[in-house]
């Protein structure tokens, strides 16, 4: 299998695959692939943001949804 056959198929994200096309398209040696490289790291940091802000939310709604239990003596 050629390494392009298996570049292809190693990438399934509609995203890594728009990258990895500019990459090709641009040459490594370019301006534009410095812009690139640099976007895919902001890119990479904003799903972490999302990531993160939902990890939040969930544990926060977690929190509120448990109840204290109160020991009560009977006699």
């Amino acid at each position: 299998m050629s390494k392009k056959k298996k570049e292809e198929e190693m990438v399934l994200c509609p995203v890594g695959k728009f990258f990895l096309d500019l990459q090709k398209a641009s040459g490594k040696k370019s301006e534009f692939f410095d812009h690139l490289s640099r976007s895919r790291v902001q890119f990479l940091k904003v799903i972490r943001s999302l990531v993160d802000e939902k990890i939040d939310d969930i544990e926060k709604k977690s929190a509120k949804g448990k109840k204290k239990v109160t020991k009560i003596k009977v006699e």
